[in-house]
């Protein structure tokens, strides 16, 4: 068994439309320059069009030599639904009426996600992979790492073409790396997807 490296983004900036801006483009082109000098074996993206498009943006500064893939597991999605104790008080709005139904499959979404991606690899090489997702899926991947409780994943939110990074590596616990990093944008094209307020 050998490391898997996944570099996990949020889609770059949409419109309502859900399609790329011009900001968003440029956003996943910079992402893509900053991961240029890795050994990137494959792109998968969420089957909705702004993260298939950021991962073709991405790709550019790849030179096309990863395969760009659609996986079902990272489409944008409520990973758990917290019980009524566990939500805070500003959540518990987006939470009213939420069916069991609805709860019950994007658990047994968030489950596929991390049985497919949130291991070590399972060849005897080093596996680099990059995943365009959602906010959600992203804050999920990132609270399996650290085993937290499931309701922690709220609030773990990351900006538009941010990069997190977690190491899984054969017999040692998951590794966050980088977590909402934009060191690769300008200050004009951070922390897009976020509410406007004073930043650090």
């Amino acid at each position: 068994m050998a490391t898997r490296y996944l570099y996990i983004a949020r889609h770059g900036d949409a419109d309502a439309f859900g399609d790329l801006t011009d900001t968003g483009r440029e956003q996943a082109r910079l992402l893509g320059q900053r991961l240029a000098h890795l050994p990137i074996g494959a792109i998968w993206h969420s089957p909705l069009p702004r993260a298939g498009d950021s991962a073709e943006q991405l790709n550019i500064f790849l030179a096309g030599a990863a395969p760009v893939r659609a996986a079902e597991e990272l489409i944008d999605n409520i990973p758990s639904v917290p019980k009524p104790e566990e939500t805070p008080q500003p959540w518990e709005p987006f939470f009213d009426g939420f069916d069991r139904e609805s709860a019950e499959a994007g658990r047994a979404l968030a489950q596929r996600l991390t049985t497919r991606f949130a291991k070590e690899s399972e060849t005897d090489a080093d596996l680099h992979e990059v995943l365009i997702t959602h906010a959600y899926p992203i804050a999920w991947l990132v609270r399996h790492a650290l085993d937290a409780p499931e309701a922690r994943w709220l609030g773990l939110n990351s900006a538009n073409a941010a990069l997190t990074v977690i190491e899984y590596r054969p017999g040692l616990p998951p590794s966050l790396v980088l977590f909402n990093d934009m060191s690769h944008l300008p200050p004009d094209l951070q922390w897009t997807g976020f509410a406007p307020t004073l930043r650090p």
